[in-house]
C-alpha cells in the first residue's frame, strides 16, 4: 500500500477513554511501521496546529507520542470532565481539518460519539474516508437493547432482558447481570445474587445512564469470535484467573488466560463461526467486529453483545484471534485500512 497521511481519533469523553488510547497508540505505531505517517489525535481535546503537516511535525517532537498505560480502575470521567471543562468538547479543536485533509482517519475509538454511529454519519457528510462499519451498524450494535431485539428476530440465541427506564420500578427475580445499555469495556457491569447486591447494583449502574439493562445470567465458558472483511477468526476463550472479566481483567496483563484457537470441540467452533456470521450481517457491521459469548455446559451458546470498533491494546482480543492465523498486529492495522478504503470507494 501506497504510503498515506492517517489520523489516529482516540481518547474522547467516553467511559472507555484509557482503553482508547492504548489502541490508538498501538494503531498510530503499527502504521508508522507499515510505512505510514500517523498522527494520533485526542478527538475532544483537539489539536492547536490546523495542518497535517504542522501537527505531524509537533508530535515528532514528542519522546514517546503513542505510549499509554490503562489503570487498573476505569477513568473518573465527571472529574475528568470538570477538570478540563474550558477545552474538552465532543470534536475539539481542528479535529474535522485535519481529519479532511489526511489522507484517512482510523476510527480508535471506543463508546461514546466514536462507537454510535454519529462520528460516522458527520464523516460521511464531510466526506471523511475513515475505517470499520459505517453509522447504521455501529449505531445497531452500540444500543444493547436494539441489537438483542434484531438477535432475536433473527434467530440469534442471547439471555432474556429487559430495560428499566428511569424512574421505573422492578423487582428482583434471581440471579442476573444489570448493566449500561451502552457502554463497553464491562464499565458498570454487575454480576448480582441476592435482592441486596440488585438494589445497590441498580444505584452503581444508574450514574453510567439512566437506561439500565437487567439481563438473565447465563453459567457457562465466554468465548470471543472476530471477523475481518468476509473472514471469521478463530474462536477465543477468556478465562479470568479470579472474578469475572471485568475492566481491571480485560486490560492489566496476565490477570486473564486467553485461549485461541480455543480448545473445544470443531462442532462448537463451526457453530460459534457462523453464528459470528450472522450477528455481523444482521446488524449490517462491515470491515471488522468482534462478537462475545457464554456457552453453558450443555453446549447451548448465547450471543452477549457485538462489538464494532474491537479494541486494539495489547491485551485485546481480536489482534490474539488474527496472530493465530499469520497475521501479525502491524498488518491487521493494514488490513482494517485497505478493507475501508475498497468499502467506501464503492
Amino acid at each position: 500500500m501506497v504510503s498515506m497521511n492517517i489520523v489516529v481519533l482516540a481518547g474522547g469523553l467516553s467511559y472507555e477513554r484509557e482503553v482508547s488510547l492504548s489502541s490508538g497508540g498501538q494503531i498510530a505505531s503499527a502504521l508508522e511501521e507499515r510505512g505510514h505517517r500517523a498522527l494520533l489525535l485526542d478527538v475532544c481535546q483537539g489539536n492547536n496546529q490546523r495542518t497535517f503537516e504542522s501537527a505531524y511535525s509537533m508530535q515528532q517532537q514528542e519522546a514517546h507520542p503513542f505510549a499509554y498505560y490503562i489503570d487498573e480502575k476505569e477513568p473518573d470521567m465527571p472529574r475528568f470532565i470538570e477538570k478540563n471543562r474550558t477545552q474538552n468538547k465532543l470534536i475539539g479543536e481542528n479535529v474535522l481539518l485535519l481529519c479532511q485533509e489526511a489522507d484517512f482517519c482510523f476510527i480508535a475509538l471506543h463508546g461514546g460519539i466514536g462507537e454510535n454511529g454519529k462520528l460516522q454519519a458527520l464523516f460521511d457528510i464531510y466526506g471523511i474516508r475513515y475505517s470499520g462499519s459505517g453509522y447504521k451498524g455501529s449505531l445497531l450494535a452500540m444500543d444493547k437493547d436494539i441489537s438483542k431485539q434484531l438477535m432475536k428476530m433473527n434467530g440469534i440465541p442471547t439471555p432474556k432482558w429487559q430495560i428499566l427506564k428511569e424512574g421505573q420500578a422492578v423487582d428482583y427475580a434471581g440471579p442476573c447481570v444489570v448493566k449500561p445499555i451502552d457502554n463497553g469495556s464491562s464499565i458498570g457491569v454487575e454480576l448480582v445474587e441476592s435482592k441486596e447486591q440488585f438494589s445497590n447494583a441498580l444505584k452503581k449502574v444508574k450514574q453510567y445512564n439512566s437506561k439500565v439493562m437487567i439481563e438473565e445470567k447465563i453459567a457457562g465458558r465466554e468465548f470471543s469470535v472476530g471477523i475481518l472483511g468476509d473472514k471469521v477468526l478463530p474462536v477465543i476463550e477468556i478465562i479470568p484467573k479470579k472474578g469475572f472479566y471485568n475492566y481491571e481483567n480485560k486490560y492489566q496483563k496476565g490477570a486473564t488466560e486467553e485461549r485461541t484457537p480455543a480448545d473445544i470441540p470443531d462442532d462448537l467452533a463451526q457453530r460459534l463461526s457462523e453464528l459470528t456470521m450472522l450477528v455481523n450481517q444482521t446488524l449490517g457491521l462491515s470491515i471488522y467486529a468482534r462478537m462475545d459469548y457464554l456457552v453453558t455446559k450443555e453446549g447451548e451458546i448465547y450471543c452477549i453483545e457485538a462489538n464494532s470498533l474491537p479494541g486494539m491494546t495489547p491485551t485485546s482480543l481480536l489482534p490474539q484471534e488474527a496472530a493465530a492465523v499469520g497475521i501479525s498486529f502491524a498488518e491487521l492495522v493494514e488490513r482494517i485500512v485497505e478493507l475501508s478504503l475498497q468499502s467506501k470507494d464503492k
